[in-house]
């Protein structure tokens, strides 16, 4: 077996609905998605010293690579307003300071936002997945959905600031799509379909 060829990987993050986006977008290669608990390594606290997504994702793969043995993949992600010169960027889960839920934080946009006209709500989520391997070698891609912010939240699935994120090739919020919508168009699925296609095509190059 190839080091391209693995059959489980650590997902660094304990967000039960990054696990399960991405474990289904994984699922077509085989591979096995465990989640720090089930490795023994819930906890683990990594400091996010980067300024960039790329920057944070391989911070943290690294981290949960050397902390398991395994290849781990690592995503960091966020909300990027065109009306608050990108942010908040890549401090959309500290967004307003730490130990705010979802909701005080999605609250909080929603109020730097109230005096902007729905021309001007533009916005992009940004993802960026590494991959770390044992012998250190790995990757990162990223992935970018463009959309706007709604005038207030709407739908119940997802997770972040996926309810106030309006897509508008689908007419309606991230919360408001299926998981398997969502899995199609979303800026974690551009990012893991070209992980899927960079670990595919390094397979096939360490077999000929």
């Amino acid at each position: 077996m190839n080091k391209w060829k693995f059959d489980e990987l650590v997902m660094a993050t304990g967000n039960k609905g990054k696990l399960r986006e991405l474990s289904a977008l994984l699922e077509p290669l085989g591979i096995t998605v465990l989640s720090p608990a089930d490795c023994g390594v819930e906890g683990l606290a990594v400091e996010e010293t980067g300024e960039t997504f790329e920057q944070n994702a391989v911070i943290k793969a690294l981290a949960y690579c050397r902390a398991t043995g395994l290849p781990s993949v690592a995503d960091d992600s966020g909300l990027c307003v065109d009306a608050l010169s990108g942010a908040p960027g890549v401090y959309s889960a500290r967004f307003g300071g730490e130990g705010l839920t979802d909701r005080q934080r999605t609250e909080l946009l929603l109020e730097k936002m109230k005096d902007v006209p729905m021309e001007k709500r533009g916005a992009h989520f940004t993802s960026a997945v590494a991959l770390a391997l044992p012998d250190g070698d790995g990757f990162v891609v990223s992935g970018e959905c463009y959309g706007m912010v709604a005038l207030a939240p709407s739908g119940e699935g997802g997770f972040g600031y996926d309810c106030v994120f309006f897509y508008a090739p689908e007419g309606c919020t991230f919360a408001d799509m299926s998981e398997q919508v969502k899995n199609r168009v979303s800026h974690r699925a551009v990012a893991m379909r070209l992980l899927v296609e960079q670990l595919e095509r390094s397979a096939k190059d360490a077999e000929q």
